[in-house]
């Protein structure tokens, strides 16, 4: 067997073509996700896809599928409140009151919130050994509708502030987990929430299995647009349909000018300011507006150069503090109006804290120059895992802290998880099982997931996630009622949040 290194700067392992590699070696010829390459090697051939996909076998045979299926609560487990508390260093503490009140709302906005406890939970898990540049939050939720440049409606991943490189079945069971637990706050019978989670990953399964051969041009340049979506092995129903319809309309409707007559106001000398709604929006002090000017200023940098004199002909004429989602509350998020043309003729941009990933203590993460920015984490992995994104995706630094920038509506929207019942339960769940199998594709070696995943008749991988689903469904529910005793008890600090 000769050894070189002359794929991307990847050592790879060559034996003669079609033997199957041996286990000290299989990990060897599975193509790493990212890495920080002086340059490009256009000349070295790498290993035909056959082979990566036999070598996704053989980490089968290492780490086989019924080993996921078990879900591991060592004795020295943290308490879930210390892990929550914990996260809470950094961020603003007069909003950390809010953040737990929403958390509590919900067993399904505990876990969307609890991303350090189920980080921690996944550390103790088995390893496939297959890296990907992960999404790190791939519950529900964090799929949805936002516009292109072109002006389509897509459905992807839409949320990358725990993106780093993982292994790529920790996002499926975070996939799998959410699921469970949102099927759970809807009352959905156990045989409906399994066949659920196990659509879930049948869809991812399915969609990396077409994946494997495919050029790495053909995979990147998939996207789902939602009025047409097609996702191979399974047939949308018409009630999702429906659904899907409702929420397209509805997201056409979100754009600079309706959000312009939602959030703006005239003042009084007839320009544009933002309408204060406490907590959610609020006005900052002149140092911090003349602060995120400066940072988007610096922003602009990160753009490229035409996208760069596209925003050269805008100008700031408000910044406010927003409070968003979940997980984020706390951290410094900015809006920002811009005006072009005419006071008519607006932008919003988010300027959002980028804070270290809740995976980051168990994993690697990304290569440099990304891992010294947590802004430029965030929107190089967003670049990396969406099939089309917001062209004014970019990072900045504002008071020695790193930020992200991108467009605040652009025609973006969600599928309820109201609506995620009967029949739409299990077609969404397939769909964002290949949603994410997409993602992870564009990164990651198709063929040696596919080789672990295996054939669409092999059930062993769907029926051990589900198992893992279900008892973490279990585990979710106990921290939650931990957490809720901690605020009863005291210990954290629950404020009412006016938008619930």
């Amino acid at each position: 067997m000769e050894r070189s290194n002359d794929f991307g700067g990847q050592e790879i392992c060559r034996t003669e073509h079609g033997e199957m590699p041996d286990p000290e070696t299989a990990e060897t010829v599975v193509l790493e996700p990212l890495a920080d390459y002086p340059r490009i090697d256009l000349r070295g051939a790498g290993e035909p896809w056959e082979r990566r996909r036999d070598a996704g076998k053989v980490l089968r045979e290492t780490v086989p599928h019924d080993s996921h299926a078990p879900l591991f609560v060592p004795e020295n487990r943290p308490d879930p409140v210390t892990l929550i508390e914990a996260a809470h260093e950094g961020r603003q503490p007069h909003l950390l009151p809010l953040r737990v009140a929403r958390m509590a709302s919900s067993p399904f906005a505990f876990l969307r919130g609890a991303a350090h406890v189920m980080a921690w939970d996944l550390a103790q898990s088995p390893s496939s050994g297959i890296m990907v540049a992960m999404n790190g939050d791939a519950h529900i939720s964090n799929f949805g509708l936002f516009g292109t440049p072109q002006r389509d409606v897509v459905l992807d991943l839409n949320d990358f502030d725990e993106v780093t490189i993982g292994p790529w079945e920790w996002d499926l069971k975070r996939l799998v987990a959410s699921i469970d637990v949102a099927a759970r706050g809807d009352h959905v019978p156990p045989g409906e929430r399994r066949a659920a989670t196990t659509a879930a990953v049948a869809g991812y399964q399915h969609t990396m299995i077409e994946l494997a051969p495919q050029g790495p041009l053909d995979v990147w340049q998939q996207a789902a647009r939602a009025d047409n979506l097609d996702f191979s092995g399974i047939r949308i129903d018409s009630e999702s349909q429906g659904v899907i319809r409702k929420a397209v309309e509805k997201a056409r409707k979100r754009n600079n000018q309706t959000l312009l007559d939602r959030v703006g106001e005239r003042r009084v000398d007839g320009g544009w300011r933002f309408r204060e709604d406490p907590p959610i929006l609020t006005r900052v002090d002149d140092a911090t507006r003349e602060a995120v000017i400066s940072g988007l200023e610096h922003y602009a940098d990160t753009l490229p150069r035409e996208r760069r004199f596209m925003l050269s002909r805008y100008h700031v004429v408000d910044v406010a503090h927003r409070v968003v989602g979940v997980g984020s509350v706390g951290t410094r998020a900015y809006v920002a109006l811009l005006c072009g043309n005419s006071d008519r003729d607006v932008l919003f941009l988010q300027v959002k804290e980028a804070v270290r990933p809740a995976h980051a203590p168990y994993l690697p993460g990304m290569p440099e120059p990304y891992a010294s920015h947590e802004g430029e984490r965030v929107i190089y992995g967003q670049r990396l895992l969406q099939a089309v994104g917001d062209p004014l995706l970019g990072w900045t630094t504002i008071g020695d802290r790193p930020f992200y920038v991108r467009q605040m509506k652009n025609m973006k929207g969600e599928i309820p998880v109201s609506c995620m019942t009967g029949q739409p339960l299990l077609y969404f769940s397939w769909a964002y099982g290949a949603l994410l199998a997409r993602a992870h594709a564009r990164t990651g070696d198709a063929a040696a997931i596919a080789g672990y995943c295996g054939k669409d008749r092999h059930a062993d991988l769907r029926e051990a996630l589900a198992d893992w689903a279900e008892a973490y469904g279990e585990r979710n529910q106990a921290d939650y009622e931990i957490f809720r005793a901690a605020i009863a008890e005291g210990r954290l600090e629950a404020a009412p949040d006016p938008h619930l």
